[in-house]
């Protein structure tokens, strides 16, 4: 059974156009623990991702991804180059996993965080609850399906 999942990503650091430019990636740098454990115990090859354009005004998702490669070690985590790097991780600790995702397609409209809100089907979506700051979180399948009407898909 498919899941589906958020995804979220500054536009100015990795946006949806370079997704589908790319035709996949590895979502690197995550560093909370509750993100970590839902990539490496949660996603499974297939799954659907709301790719999520945070850090910009309006916030918004730009698309659907999906999941091409489960949980696997950062690498970043033990690069001293990287500004993911981790001194704590290591080859047999490796800390931080990551996902594979490649572009399905995009909203024929962008849906907004502030279009979201107003939506009273999406009440309860963990992406609008105050405080919400998880990078990777979990996407009932009702709200997934709504985000995707408001897209026009």
């Amino acid at each position: 059974m498919v899941a589906y999942w958020l995804m979220k990503s500054e536009p100015h650091v990795y946006p949806w156009e370079q997704l589908v430019e790319d035709g996949s990636t590895h979502w690197d740098g995550v560093r909370n623990y509750q993100a970590r454990n839902t990539m490496r115990d949660d996603m499974k090859i297939g799954d659907l991702v709301l790719f999520y354009h945070s850090n910009t005004k309006p916030p918004h998702v730009a698309g659907i991804a999906k999941v091409c490669r489960e949980g696997y070690p950062d690498h970043t985590a033990q690069d001293p180059n990287s500004n993911y790097f981790d001194p704590k991780a290591n080859p047999e600790n490796p800390r931080w996993m990551m996902v594979d995702i490649e572009p399905v397609q995009p909203m024929e409209e962008i849906v907004t965080l502030p279009d979201m809100k107003a939506n009273p089907v999406l009440e309860g979506m963990p992406l609008l609850a105050k405080g919400s700051r998880l990078s990777v979180q979990s996407v009932p399948t009702e709200y997934f399906e709504e985000v995707c009407r408001m897209g026009g898909l």
